[in-house]
């Protein structure tokens, strides 16, 4: 029986399937639309100011990130299994609880963002004058005050595909922008309203439609549920704030790379870097459907304690991410100067980090699924501890080499993060499935 027709005759690995297909699909075209923004900006801009555009926008997410508590994985963890059990004034309680702390921290990364813009100006971007981009790219955070939550409502009520269609709107728009400015030779500012503009469509869409899905699935009056009718504020406080250190832990360590390159080296090596960056995370245009929808079914199958069931879901599904990564990789290794080409003729210089970074990529989306397991069965710490060991790593070894072998030595030291924390993720949530199957014996 081939790959095709085991898919057909799985229920739940046919609806995963099809939940990222849609999503996949409107991700595509974003896809398209987002890599012909960033060529046009790449090439209007420059290694230096595309690399400044990008620390920018990086210092505003990470600052967001530190306040973050991940509402979107607690309302999944714990809003999915009130739903399962038909609790809904609990998963309304539960819901309001963490739409209000995220508007809360939205707010605060707002007001951190705009205090600190000077000592970012000076010792990130190191380009005197550019204050006033930070602050204005930080309005986008006040933009997307809700949107960990909406996604997490979109995941739990089986509508997460409209976040594929939202993306594909704010694309759209950004895109527009940014072609007009490069055909008009425009300014750095244009480019950077571009990006605000597309942040800003994706969080309010993503809060309308989630608003929808919750009147509903949970009635007109869903936000009157009182907390407490919620079992143990500890409890959910702890999974939230848990999950909040070890997701900030993997943006220090993972997703701030663009903020380290400014701080080590300049920010036209930061250009270089955030290209070959953007061009290998091509990989998590399929990679980040299935996450989406695999988290709720692996959360479901634990709530169920579907063991068997379970372990056959995460084989299925490994088996296809690792089929489709590993065609994109070989891609990536033949066509990747090319592709830097588009980008401009300077940017050829960037294929060694290009390959750098593809061999910890391919490795962590083929095992997209190790975090959310462990979310599933209430073990986030575990997380955190293995992101801290790889990045305390990392981030130790970036100090003396990265000053030294520049921008590539940063890319192969993020592969040789991603391999060591997923690896041992991935063991301890296989350790725990075949505990939780012994106790069936």
């Amino acid at each position: 029986m081939n790959l095709v027709q085991r898919v057909r005759q799985d229920d739940l690995l046919s609806k995963v399937i099809n939940h990222s297909a849609h999503l996949f699909s409107s991700n595509s075209i974003s896809l398209v639309l987002s890599v012909v923004q960033g060529i046009l900006a790449a090439r209007l801009l420059g290694p230096a100011g595309y690399g400044l555009i990008a620390i920018v926008m990086s210092y505003a997410s990470t600052v967001n990130g530190f306040f973050s508590f991940r509402m979107s994985e607690t309302v999944v963890r714990y809003g999915g299994e009130y739903l399962e059990k038909d609790e809904k004034q609990k998963a309304s309680a539960l819901i309001k609880a963490a739409s209000l702390g995220e508007t809360t921290v939205s707010v605060l990364a707002f007001i951190v963002v705009v205090l600190s813009a000077g000592i970012a100006t000076r010792s990130i971007a190191k380009t005197p004058g550019t204050e006033w981009m930070f602050i204005v790219y930080s309005l986008g955070l006040l933009a997307n005050f809700n949107t960990e939550t909406s996604t997490g409502i979109l995941q739990i009520t089986d509508h997460v595909k409209l976040r594929g269609t939202i993306n594909l709107i704010q694309s759209i728009a950004s895109a527009l922008i940014i072609g007009a400015a490069f055909l008009l030779k425009g300014s750095l500012a244009i480019i950077l309203i571009a990006y605000l503009l597309g942040k800003a469509i994706l969080g309010l869409g993503l809060f309308i439609a989630a608003q929808i899905q919750l009147h509903r699935v949970l009635g007109q009056g869903w936000y009157r549920a009182p907390f407490s009718v919620l079992p143990s504020f500890g409890e959910l406080f702890r999974f939230a704030f848990t999950s909040n250190l070890s997701a900030t832990a993997i943006l220090i360590f993972r997703e701030s790379e663009i903020l380290w390159i400014g701080y080590f080296l300049t920010s036209e090596a930061a250009g270089y870097y955030k290209v070959a960056y953007t061009i290998i995370s091509l990989l998590s245009v399929p990679a980040d459907p299935l996450i989406l929808t695999v988290y709720p079914e692996l959360n479901r199958l634990i709530v169920q304690k579907a063991w068997p069931r379970l372990r056959d879901f995460l084989r299925k599904v490994t088996t296809l991410a690792f089929a489709y990564n590993i065609l994109l990789a070989l891609g990536f290794v033949v066509l990747g100067r090319w592709v830097l080409w588009i980008y401009g003729p300077k940017y050829v210089v960037a294929y060694p980090a290009l390959i750098a970074l593809l061999i910890g990529m391919v490795f962590n989306y083929t095992l997209f699924w190790n975090r959310p397991l462990l979310l599933s069965f209430n073990l986030p710490a575990f997380p955190l501890w293995a992101t801290l060991i790889a990045g305390v790593l990392k981030v130790g070894l970036a100090f003396p080499l990265v000053p030294r072998y520049g921008y590539v030595m940063e890319a192969a030291l993020l592969s040789m993060y991603y391999i060591l924390s997923v690896g041992l993720i991935v063991w301890r949530g296989m350790k725990e499935l075949k505990q939780q199957e012994s106790l069936l014996t």
